[in-house]
């Protein structure tokens, strides 16, 4: 049974709860605009393009069951300063973004068109957000696809392991995933030894959400801290035969650059030392050619005591007790903390990006074009390599 992270039918949208996982699969109403913001903010739904598709969606629902005005105009603008306000759950995340560009383009076409109304208006902002949801699964599955086929082709064949950061599968986005989207299609093909994924520090997303959907679809995999994943490449990397590092991203530089889960950077690190490829997994609506680079990338920082404080079901030594949920300190008490969300991969560090049409790879002078990229998108084209041969 595939995991559902959102469930919508016109007028009606459902979140899965992700603060709630691994131990309670809990579904939210989200009754409008309002709601979505907050479920994002609170980390209910994460995810780069889970967040884009929920926060359209929460203002399609609440198009849908609200009384707008007949003028298209009139429309048109409160469409336009909800986005805004949506856009300011999660400014990091580049996809949320792009998705509220697209979102206004579309409704400013619709509030032009001759004798154009606010329904027409509601009904073409509706269309655009739904088909946003849908099209999101099928560039996964070819973020999956191409991503595996490059892995096993540098592999040379034979099974292989690979290492993840943070989650990056259904849950953080509309199905299968992109850095997890690999992971399932290597293990699809036969082709996946072993998944290892790091815990995620201080949310956790590896260990509540990558380790439940590894455990769900039966995918052999092996949890770890933040801190082993050097010793894991020196002392396992060889007999697992771990052959990639692959990561999502919420923002894509022009130049490569990378903002991810904090703790992204130091795995690349880690992956240039040992000699193993370091991939990043994210559709083109990631790529952000705007910001030449990663110095150019707002880094959210969140509240202390995240790090500070941990919340779970209570253990009596022998079962866990859903009904008790509680919150514990682990930290000192007046400690300073600092806490960003994200971390910038510089360019040099990364091997390819994986996108739907293919893998992006360095040309002769050692950089990546992701202008290329994007005009292939722009032109419908499917290369399966995109630059460097």
């Amino acid at each position: 049974m595939t995991l559902e992270a959102i469930r919508y039918r016109p007028g009606r949208l459902q979140i899965l709860n992700q603060l709630k996982l691994p131990h309670q699969e809990e579904y939210d109403e989200v009754h409008g605009s309002t709601d979505g913001w907050h479920a994002i903010k609170d980390m209910r739904t994460r995810g780069a393009p889970a967040i884009a598709i929920v926060a359209a969606l929460s203002l399609a629902v609440e198009l849908l069951n609200i009384k707008t005005s007949d003028q298209a105009e009139d429309v048109a603008a409160f469409i336009t300063e909800k986005l805004d306000y949506l856009v300011t759950s999660r400014p990091t995340a580049v996809n949320l973004a792009d998705a509220a560009k697209k979102l206004r383009e579309v409704v400013g076409s619709a509030a032009k068109a001759e004798g154009s109304d606010g329904a027409a208006v509601v009904r073409a902002y509706c269309e655009a957000a739904a088909q946003m949801l849908i099209s999101d699964v099928a560039d996964n599955q070819g973020i999956g696809k191409y991503g595996a086929e490059w892995i096993s082709k540098q592999a040379g064949g034979g099974q292989v392991s690979v290492l993840t950061h943070c989650n990056t599968g259904s849950l953080a986005t509309a199905g299968y995933g992109t850095a997890l989207g690999v992971i399932r299609s290597l293990h699809a093909n036969g082709s996946l030894k072993r998944a290892f994924c790091t815990e995620t520090r201080p949310y956790n997303q590896g260990s509540r959400l990558t380790a439940f959907e590894l455990v769900h679809d039966k995918i052999p995999a092996t949890l770890i801290t933040d801190s082993m994943a050097s010793a894991l490449l020196r002392l396992k990397g060889p007999s697992e035969r771990i052959a990639a590092i692959v990561v999502g991203a919420d923002r894509v530089a022009a130049n490569g650059d990378t903002a991810n889960k904090i703790g992204t950077y130091q795995l690349a690190i880690v992956a240039k030392h040992h000699g193993v490829k370091f991939l990043v997994a994210a559709p083109r609506t990631t790529i952000d050619l705007e910001t030449k680079s990663g110095a150019d990338i707002t880094i959210e920082e969140r509240p202390g005591k995240e790090l500070t404080f941990i919340k779970g079901p209570r253990f009596d030594g022998v079962d866990l007790d859903l009904s008790q949920v509680e919150t514990v300190s682990i930290a000192a008490e007046g400690i300073d903390v600092w806490n960003p969300a994200f971390d910038v991969t510089p360019a040099e560090l990364i091997d390819g990006i994986i996108t739907e049409i293919g893998v992006v790879e360095k040309g002769a002078d050692g950089r990546f074009d992701l202008t290329f990229a994007m005009e292939a998108h722009n032109e419908s084209i499917k290369p399966t390599t995109i630059g460097g041969l």
